[in-house]
């Protein structure tokens, strides 16, 4: 065998076992039922949730609880998943900046006891996707 074919057959060795690794990594799009479940069985997984924060009637955000000058690395709120399931989020880092204008949130993370720890958070700001005119005035 030529030495270009076994370099060849190592790289694509190297491929394979790169693409199976990353592909066991990948974390589930899941309810907060379906989270708690997986958390029983194995619970260093992560999961992702989709849900929307919890308003009141005037569109007030109800269950945050941020104090940066107590804790700035403590973010607690309250979302909804798509089954109408409330649960009390615990992000161990800063709130992220226009949190209270996001119209759906993906947090990442798992079950610890009865708590979700998110791990990261993704939001969806209505703003982004909101069809402007522009006007110019000469």
């Amino acid at each position: 065998m030529k030495i270009t074919h076994i370099i060849l057959l190592l790289v694509i060795a190297v491929a394979i076992g790169v693409i199976i690794s990353t592909s066991g990594d990948a974390s589930k799009y899941v309810t907060f039922d379906e989270a708690q479940e997986l958390a029983v069985d194995s619970p260093d997984e992560k999961v992702h949730v989709v849900g929307k924060l919890k308003k009141n009637n005037f569109g007030d955000i109800e269950g945050m609880n941020y104090n940066p000058g107590v804790d700035p690395n403590y973010f607690e709120f309250v979302i909804t998943d798509n089954k109408n399931r409330e649960e009390r989020v615990v992000y161990l880092s800063p709130k992220p900046q226009d949190f209270e204008k996001s119209e759906q949130i993906v947090i990442i993370g798992g079950f610890k006891g009865k708590t979700f720890k998110a791990d990261k958070i993704l939001m969806k700001c209505p703003s982004k996707y909101e069809n402007k005119k522009l006007t110019t005035s000469l």
